[in-house]
């Protein structure tokens, strides 16, 4: 038996399937337009234990591991969602971790210590204000790192935090926040040293605080209904309480929780060319020319017999280097691969499924559209197949 097809990883796949039948199918085309997902979509897979999968329960999760969220993932996009809802539903994926981690580390639990959490007196009180009431459908939360001259360079952030009494005071700018414009808070890397020293850590700040400005809703080339936000702050006081972890812990805490975000994209990026590969052959055998279907051709069936390979093998791939990363290995290089491996299976297909759908792929109408567009970000986010490259020659000791 595989070790995602169990029979509580198949029961979780149905759940899914039905939630996004249910829940996501007839509303998904209004809210790419509208630019956002209703608040209540958290509520409702909070509701059926969708939302807290791969947190604790001790912090008002559903229990479960990286793989069950791979599987939440993955089933999500082949049953007709797409990797902008995965990003608008799911960001307190990258939100909350940190606090989890850092609350873990201070208890002993085995999460903190799996992740090297370092604990800070208020990270208890971050669970109860933030991470349960996330996990219940209550809040949304954001994460906020990369700024305008930043990009993928993490130790050169700018955004200083000037430790004053029981408060620090934060100063600077974010771009490219998923979910920002809804988020009730931001998980925020600031430098606690002079700007660019790598000196980082990370606070809790709450929309509405004074000084804290959400900027112009960023419009994209997909991900629509995934909103992204500028972040500025202006003098925004906030209390030593909000601090997760230890001062100056931050960049070790982002850097141990990027192989799940990246891995969360490789998923994303396979899943979305196994749907692209099931809406291709169902418009190949349906759609004739010159009194023929278009799968009757050899030349046809070939190029969707190699779409097919590319997605299924990115997908074993990817979950063979989930399976270590749950069980605790360091395999930084591998997650590099898995995401690039993913990434170039999705792009390949993506293209091709758009090209064998002609003129009507074009169009807005055709779910394979929406993941043409959607696809393009995968690339890019949770750090760029340049960076990944990098890492891997790293890992071959170039």
């Amino acid at each position: 038996m595989s070790i995602v097809d169990t029979p509580e990883r198949r029961q979780l796949r149905e759940l899914t399937r039905a939630f996004v039948t249910r829940e996501v199918l007839p509303h998904l085309d209004d809210w790419e337009r509208a630019g956002e997902v209703p608040r209540a979509l958290h509520a409702t897979a909070a509701k059926l234990g969708l939302l807290g999968i791969g947190f604790p329960e001790s912090v008002g999760g559903s229990g479960g591991d990286l793989l069950d969220s791979i599987i939440v993932t993955e089933e999500l996009i082949r049953s007709g969602g797409s990797s902008g809802l995965v990003a608008a539903l799911f960001t307190h994926g990258i939100a909350l971790p940190h606090m989890v981690a850092a609350a873990g580390a201070r208890t002993g639990g085995s999460l903190g210590g799996r992740l090297g959490g370092v604990s800070s007196p208020g990270d208890d009180s971050l669970i109860e204000r933030y991470v349960r009431p996330t996990l219940s459908g209550t809040m949304i939360g954001a994460l906020a790192i990369t700024e305008p001259d930043g990009g993928s360079d993490v130790a050169g952030i700018r955004t200083t935090a000037r430790r004053d009494g029981d408060h620090y005071v934060v100063n600077g700018s974010k771009t490219y926040i998923t979910s920002g414009h809804r988020a009730d808070f931001v998980t925020t890397a600031v430098c606690t040293d002079f700007p660019g020293s790598g000196e980082l850590t990370l606070l809790v700040i709450d929309k509405g605080s004074p000084g804290f400005t959400v900027g112009r809703r960023l419009e994209k080339l997909g991900w629509h209904c995934s909103d992204t936000a500028e972040l500025s702050f202006a003098d925004v006081r906030v209390p030593v309480a909000n601090r997760i972890g230890a001062e100056n812990t931050g960049f070790l805490a982002i850097m141990q929780h990027f192989a799940a975000e990246r891995l969360s994209l490789a998923t994303q990026a396979y899943a979305t060319a196994q749907r692209c590969v099931e809406l291709a052959v169902r418009w190949c055998r349906d759609r004739e020319t010159f009194g023929r279907p278009l799968a009757s051709r050899q030349l046809i069936r070939h190029r969707l017999a190699e779409m097919h390979t590319r997605a299924e093998a990115a997908r074993s791939y990817v979950h063979g280097v989930a399976a270590r990363v749950a069980a605790g290995e360091p395999v930084v290089t591998e997650v590099a691969m898995a995401k690039n491996v993913a990434v170039a299976a999705c792009d390949h297909v993506v293209d091709q499924a758009l090209q064998l759908h002609g003129g009507f792929g074009y169009l807005r109408d055709a779910e394979v559209e929406r993941h043409y567009r959607d696809a393009r970000i995968l690339g890019i986010g949770g750090g760029t197949t340049e960076i990944m490259n990098e890492i891997i020659a790293k890992g071959m000791g170039l």
